[in-house]
């Protein structure tokens, strides 16, 4: 409902209500396994105690990093240090540049870690 208000209050339409739709079910779908990546690559820092925006911009990030894959790796770190150098707290923009970073230097790990949530999604569009 949130979302559909939105897009009615800014006038969005076509490609970019899709895009947005597909980001936020991808996220939404992909939850799970994304705050298994953060607590695996930043355990220092428990997922549930990060603020909501920082957290749901990692969590938006790894999606389309992990499973969405149609947006090069460098532009989705870059938008997501974006969005925290405007939605989120002071030290966001480091914080998530430094998580995301981690989880591109270590690439087969960060894969093997969300390899099983990338077959859940692939047979749930299967599915459909």
């Amino acid at each position: 409902m949130a979302f559909a208000n939105r897009v009615h209050s800014e006038r969005l339409e076509g490609d970019v209500v899709d895009f947005a739709r597909l980001i936020v079910d991808g996220t939404v779908d992909f939850e799970d396994a994304a705050d298994d990546a953060i607590h695996h690559f930043a355990p220092e820092y428990p997922v549930d105690q990060m603020a909501v925006v920082d957290r749901n911009i990692l969590r938006m990030a790894i999606w389309e990093i992990a499973d969405y894959k149609e947006t090069p790796v460098k532009v989705v770190i870059n938008e997501a240090v974006e969005l925290a150098k405007t939605f989120g707290s002071d030290t966001a923009p480091a914080f998530i540049n430094g998580v995301l970073g981690a989880m591109m230097q270590q690439e087969a790990e960060f894969a093997a870690l969300l390899a099983p949530a990338i077959a859940k999604a692939t047979d749930q569009e299967t599915e459909e």
